[in-house]
C-alpha cells in the first residue's frame, strides 16, 4: 500500500491542475490507503476532499450491502443505486488534512496534524501568517512553527530540489527545530523527471542518513491525470502574466507530476523503496480526520442563568410583547414544542446569539429582519428576529429546526445597507476577532473571465478574445457548435491554436480562481475560531475571513449567522423617522396597519414604482392579473415571478386556477393537502419536498438531499439525479406517469432558483410596509427612497416623477434651504413638500455638503460669500452652480456659473482685501445669452440626473404624431432650431 503526503491541488491557486474531489476519486482507482491535500499556506480545499471522501464511502456502503445481500461480488444494481467509481476494493482512502507552508527563512514544510491538537497548531500558524500579509499572502518564519509545534509531523523539501546540498545547511536547520519536533520530521524525496532523479535521492539519502532523519517518497502531484498538463501550464502562465509560449522552465516538461499508484512509486523509487513504505506507515498513524472537529455554539449567558432557562425567559417576555391582547393557544403550544425541540438538541445558544446582535441592532436604531427559515418559529417572532407571524401560511418549525436532519438551523437577517458595518464590527468587538469571522466565497473561473484568461495565456489578440465573449451563451449552453459559432463571427474554426484555447477555456470552467469573502455569514465559536480554521485578512479594511465557505461549514456542521444589508430596510426605517417627526406616528414592521384594503387597491393597479420586490416590469404586469387581496397573496407574488416557477410552467396555471378559469383537483388527498394553499401549483421549496415525500415515497434523506439540490443561487443544480428515483416511487403509489413527469419538471423548476414559502413570507411584510408608506405618504417614502439611493429599479428622476404624480410638491435643491439629504419642508398650504438634497448633485461629497450649511447661519447672499464662508473649492462652486442652486439668490445658472469661473481664475486675496460681506472680486457685468428649456432640461440630466422643469419626451412632442415620431429636417447636419428654442420663464415650470 501507498500513501500520497504531498498533493498540490487547485486551491494552490494557478498552480494545482485538478479539484480535490477529482483526486479523492483517482484514489480510490489507484487503490491507494490514503492522501494527504496540501496546498501551499492553505486548507481551503480540504472539505471538499472531505465531502468526496463521504460520497465515496457511502457508495462502498451500498455496495458491499447489495453484494452481502446476494452473495456476489458485482451484481447487477438495482436502479436507485448510483454507480460507483471502479474500485477494486470495499475500502475508501483516508483523507489527511495538511498544508504545505513556505517561509521567510527556511525552505518549504509540509505540515501534517497527528491529532485534533495537531489540527488546531496548524490553524493558529496559518492565522498568524496571514493576519501578518495582505489578503492573499502569508508571511511565515520559522520561528512561528516552532511555537506551535504541538502534535503534527513535519516533512522538510528542499526549495528547489538541490537546495543546500551539505550537511551543514541541513545541520543548521535542525538545529532549530530538533528542540521541538524531535522524532517527527521527515525529509521529502520527490522526482524532477529531469534524468539526475537517482543522483538526487542518493546524495539527500546520504545527507539525512547522516542527520538521522528518515525519507518519505512522494511523487508531489500538481494534477491527477496527465492530461491536464496543458492547463497547469495554462495556470502557470496566467499567475506570471505572460503567454504559454514564454514559460520557460516554469512549464512543465512532461505529464509526470501526477498522482500514482503504489507500483509506480516504487518503480521510481528503485533502491529507495523503504521510502515508499515510511510514507504508508506515516500515513497510518496520522489518524486525525476533519469529523473531529465539533463547533461549541458561544455561551455569552447573563450570571446564574442557563441558555435554556434564558432563553424561556426572553421567549414569554416577548410573546407579551407581541401579544398585547393575549396570545392563542395554539401560538403558546406552539411555542412549547418549539422550545422543547431546541432544547433537545441544545441549540439555544444558537438563538441566543442571533437575539443579541438584533437587539443591538434595536439599541442603535438599525432596522432588521429575519428572514428564511426563521419566519417559520414563534421563538424568532418573540425574540424579535422576524415580524412575520409564523401563524401565515402552513410553514413548520421542522423546516427550520429538525432532530432527523441534525444539522444547526440558519437564520438570515438583513439590516440597513447604510449601518450593517456597525453590526459587523459590534460582532468582532463583542467576540473578538479569535471567535469571530466571516465565511469565504470561492470566486470561480466562470464564462468571459475564463475566456478572457485563458485567451490572453494562449496569446489571442484582444479582438479574438472579444468576439470569443460575445458568442459566450452559444459556447457554454450547448457543446459541438463552436465551429459554427466561430465561423459567424469570421474565425476560422479550423485554427488549431483556437480549438485548443476553447477547450481549455471548458477545462478550466469551474476551477477556483482565488477567496472573496461572504456577503455576510459570520462564524461564532465559543472558543478559538483559529483553531477551528485558520482566519486571514479581507480586502475591506478591518474584515477578517475564514477560508471555507458556506457549503463547506455546512458539511462540517458549523453554526453560521448571516448579516446582510438590504437597501429597503433603511428606506423604511427612514419613512419611519420622517412619519415620527412630521406627524407624530411612530411605526415598526411588526405595528403598521394590517390588511388595508386601499395598498392592496394601489398594488392592482400596478402602481408600485419604489416597492420591494414589485417594482419590477414583470412583477407590474402581473399586478393586476394577481389581484391581491391579503398578506399571502403577496406571498405568492414574491414567490411565483422567480426563474423556477417560470421555466416549471406554474404561473399561468396558477392564474388561470385563480380565476376560475381552469378547475382545481387533485389526484389525492395526500397532496392536496399539500397543494391546496397554492391551487394544486406547486410554487415553494418546501412544497417540493412534500411532493416528494408524499407522492413518491423520499425517505427524509432523500427529500433533505433534494431540498440541497434547490437551494436558492445554487451554481450546479443536481436535481436531476433524483428523476428515476421520484418518478418510480409516483408510479408505486399510483400516480399517472404524465403527472409524475409534470411534477417532477415543475419541481425541477425550482433547480435554478427554487424560493421558500419562508423566505417568501420574509419578503411579503417588507412589500406590504413599503406599499403601505407610499400608499399613505408618498411624499415620505420618496424622500425616504432617494436618502438611500442606490437601491431598486429607478433612478432619481423616475422617483421625482411619481410623486409629482401623487401629488407630492417637488422643491428644487437650494443654496439656503438644501441639506445633503432630501427633506421634508412645509409647503405653506399645511402640508409638506420635497425639498432636493445636494447629494442629487453629481460631484458633491457629504463632507463638502456638511461644511456648506454648517457655515450658512442666516443664508448666503453671493457665490462668493459661499467660497469665503464655507471655503470650498473653486471647482465645488461650479458643480454647484452647474446644478442651478443659486436660482433663489436670482442668479441664473449662466451668471453663477460665471461667478464660479471668476473665483477659479483669480489670484488669491490679500488679508483682510475685503471683509465678509464685502465684495473681494471687482467683476464687471457680462451680458450673458438666456438658456432654451431645452438646455435647461439637459444640464439639469448632467448635474443632478433629473429635471422638474419638464420630461424630455414634452420638448419633442408637437412632431409626435399618432402614427410615431416624425423627425425635424437637418440641415447642415444641425437639428432644426426649433427644438431647442422652446421658451422658459423661471419658476413657471409648466
Amino acid at each position: 500500500m501507498y500513501c500520497e503526503l504531498s498533493i498540490t491541488s487547485n486551491f494552490s491557486f494557478l498552480t494545482g491542475a485538478s479539484h480535490p474531489e477529482e483526486y479523492m476519486a483517482r484514489a480510490v482507482e489507484l487503490d491507494l490507503s490514503a492522501i494527504a491535500i496540501a496546498d501551499e499556506n492553505s486548507v481551503a480545499g480540504i472539505v471538499r476532499a472531505h465531502t468526496q471522501a463521504r460520497e465515496i464511502a457511502r457508495l462502498v456502503d451500498e455496495r458491499r450491502d447489495w453484494d452481502r445481500m446476494h452473495g456476489l461480488i458485482g451484481p447487477p444494481r438495482p436502479a436507485h443505486i448510483p454507480a460507483p467509481p471502479s474500485f477494486p476494493i470495499y475500502a475508501t482512502p483516508r483523507l489527511i488534512p495538511a498544508a504545505r507552508l513556505t517561509f521567510a527563512d527556511a525552505p518549504p514544510v509540509t505540515v501534517l496534524p497527528e491529532t485534533r491538537a495537531g489540527w488546531a497548531s496548524l490553524c493558529r500558524i496559518l492565522t498568524r501568517g496571514k493576519l501578518r500579509a495582505e489578503k492573499g499572502g502569508c508571511d511565515l518564519t520559522l520561528k512561528d512553527l516552532c511555537e506551535f509545534c504541538d502534535a503534527v509531523q513535519l516533512i522538510l523539501w528542499p526549495s528547489d530540489q538541490g537546495w543546500s546540498h551539505d550537511c551543514g545547511g541541513w545541520g543548521a536547520l535542525l538545529s532549530r527545530l530538533a528542540p521541538h519536533f524531535a522524532g517527527r520530521m521527515h525529509l521529502g524525496l520527490a522526482p524532477m523527471y529531469d534524468s539526475r532523479d537517482g543522483v538526487r535521492f542518493e546524495e539527500l539519502t546520504r545527507q539525512a542518513g547522516e542527520l538521522g532523519l528518515p525519507t518519505l517518497a512522494s511523487a508531489a502531484p500538481r494534477m491527477h491525470r496527465s492530461n491536464r498538463r496543458r492547463l497547469a501550464d495554462v495556470l502557470s502562465a496566467i499567475r506570471l502574466g505572460c503567454r504559454v509560449d514564454d514559460l520557460g522552465r516554469a512549464a512543465l516538461a512532461n505529464g509526470e507530476q501526477r498522482l500514482r499508484s503504489e507500483a509506480e512509486m516504487r518503480h521510481i523509487f528503485a533502491g529507495h523503496e523503504d521510502a515508499v513504505a515510511r510514507a504508508h506507515e506515516l500515513g497510518q498513524r496520522l489518524s486525525f480526520s476533519l469529523d473531529e472537529l465539533r463547533y461549541e455554539y458561544p455561551h455569552e449567558v447573563a450570571e446564574g442563568e442557563t441558555p435554556a432557562k434564558r432563553l424561556r425567559r426572553l421567549a414569554y417576555e416577548g410573546l407579551e410583547w407581541r401579544y398585547p391582547n393575549g396570545a392563542t393557544d395554539k401560538v403558546i403550544k406552539l411555542l412549547e414544542h418549539e422550545l422543547a425541540l431546541i432544547g433537545k438538541l441544545a441549540y439555544e445558544p444558537y438563538f441566543l446569539t442571533v437575539r443579541d446582535v438584533v437587539t443591538f441592532a434595536r439599541s442603535r436604531n438599525i432596522l432588521c429582519q429575519g428572514r428564511g427559515s426563521a419566519a417559520n418559529s414563534v421563538v424568532c417572532y418573540c425574540l424579535g428576529v422576524t415580524s412575520v407571524s409564523p401563524e401565515i401560511g402552513t410553514m413548520v418549525f421542522e423546516r427550520f429546526v429538525s432532530e432527523a436532519r441534525d444539522e444547526p438551523p440558519d437564520i438570515d437577517v438583513d439590516f440597513e445597507h447604510e449601518r450593517r458595518e456597525e453590526v459587523i464590527q459590534w460582532i468582532y468587538e463583542r467576540y473578538g476577532r479569535h471567535r469571530a469571522g466571516l465565511c469565504a466565497t470561492v470566486v470561480h473561473y466562470r464564462g468571459k473571465r475564463a475566456i478572457r484568461e485563458v485567451g490572453r495565456a494562449m496569446g489571442l489578440t484582444e479582438d479574438t478574445i472579444s468576439g470569443l465573449s460575445s458568442q459566450l451563451w452559444g459556447f457554454f449552453s450547448t457543446k459541438g457548435i463552436e465551429a459554427e459559432r466561430m465561423a459567424e463571427i469570421g474565425l476560422d474554426p479550423t485554427d488549431p491554436r483556437l480549438i485548443q484555447t476553447l477547450a481549455l477555456v471548458h477545462d478550466i470552467n469551474g476551477f477556483p480562481r482565488h477567496l472573496s469573502q461572504h456577503v455576510g455569514g459570520f462564524v461564532i465559536t465559543e472558543g478559538r475560531l483559529d483553531e477551528l480554521v485558520p482566519i486571514e485578512n479581507a480586502t475591506m479594511e478591518n474584515r477578517t475571513v475564514i477560508c471555507w465557505d458556506k457549503d463547506d461549514i455546512d458539511t462540517l456542521g458549523i453554526l453560521k449567522v448571516d448579516v446582510l444589508s438590504l437597501g429597503m430596510l433603511s428606506c423604511i426605517r427612514k419613512s419611519f423617522d420622517l412619519l415620527k417627526k412630521h406627524h407624530q406616528l411612530q411605526y415598526s414592521l411588526a405595528t403598521l396597519p394590517p390588511e388595508d384594503p386601499v395598498v392592496y387597491d394601489m398594488l392592482c393597479e400596478a402602481d408600485s414604482i419604489g416597492v420591494f420586490q414589485v417594482e419590477s416590469r414583470a412583477q407590474m404586469n402581473f399586478l393586476p392579473r394577481m389581484r391581491p387581496r391579503n398578506f399571502y397573496d403577496l406571498v405568492i407574488e414574491v414567490a411565483i415571478i422567480r426563474p423556477g416557477p417560470i421555466q416549471g410552467d406554474m404561473v399561468h396555471p396558477y392564474i388561470r386556477r385563480r380565476n376560475g378559469e381552469e378547475q382545481v383537483s387533485f389526484p389525492s388527498d395526500e397532496l392536496g393537502e399539500v397543494l391546496g394553499k397554492t391551487l394544486g401549483v406547486p410554487l415553494f421549496q418546501e412544497q417540493a419536498m412534500q411532493i416528494a415525500i408524499v407522492g413518491a415515497g423520499f425517505t427524509p434523506d432523500q427529500a433533505d438531499r433534494l431540498r440541497r439540490s434547490l437551494a436558492t443561487f445554487k451554481k450546479h443544480g443536481s436535481v436531476s439525479e433524483f428523476r428515476a428515483l421520484f418518478l418510480k416511487g409516483m408510479k408505486k403509489n399510483g400516480y399517472d406517469d404524465d403527472f409524475a413527469e409534470r411534477c417532477f419538471s415543475q419541481i425541477e423548476g425550482f433547480g435554478s432558483y427554487g424560493f421558500p414559502e419562508s423566505h417568501a413570507a420574509s419578503f411579503a411584510l417588507l412589500v406590504y410596509a413599503s406599499a403601505w408608506i407610499k400608499c399613505h405618504h408618498p411624499g415620505i417614502f420618496a424622500c425616504a427612497l432617494l436618502n438611500s439611493q442606490p437601491m431598486g429599479f429607478y433612478a432619481p428622476a423616475q422617483i421625482v416623477r411619481d410623486a409629482r404624480e401623487h401629488g407630492v410638491k417637488v422643491l428644487a435643491i437650494c443654496i439656503n434651504a438644501s441639506f445633503w439629504d432630501n427633506v421634508m419642508e412645509p409647503d405653506g398650504q399645511g402640508g409638506l413638500a420635497l425639498r432636493l438634497g445636494l447629494r442629487q448633485i453629481k460631484g458633491l461629497s457629504e463632507e463638502e455638503a456638511t461644511w456648506l450649511t454648517g457655515a450658512r447661519g442666516n443664508g448666503y447672499r453671493t457665490v462668493q460669500d459661499v467660497w469665503r464662508r464655507a471655503g470650498l473649492g473653486a471647482k465645488v462652486l461650479e458643480r454647484l452652480a452647474e446644478a442651478d442652486v443659486f436660482a433663489a439668490l436670482d442668479l441664473s445658472r449662466r451668471e453663477a456659473l460665471w461667478e464660479a469661473k471668476a473665483i477659479a481664475s483669480a489670484k488669491p486675496l490679500p488679508l483682510f482685501a475685503g471683509d465678509m460681506d464685502g465684495e473681494g472680486i471687482d467683476e464687471p457685468a457680462a451680458c450673458l445669452p438666456r438658456m432654451w428649456l431645452g438646455e435647461e432640461v439637459v444640464e439639469d440630466y448632467v448635474s443632478t440626473r433629473l429635471s422638474l422643469r419638464s420630461h424630455p419626451v414634452a420638448l419633442l412632442r408637437h412632431v409626435l404624431t399618432p402614427q410615431g415620431a416624425r423627425l425635424p429636417v437637418m440641415t447642415g447636419g444641425r437639428p432644426a432650431p426649433d427644438l431647442s428654442k422652446i421658451s422658459y420663464t423661471r419658476g413657471n415650470p409648466d
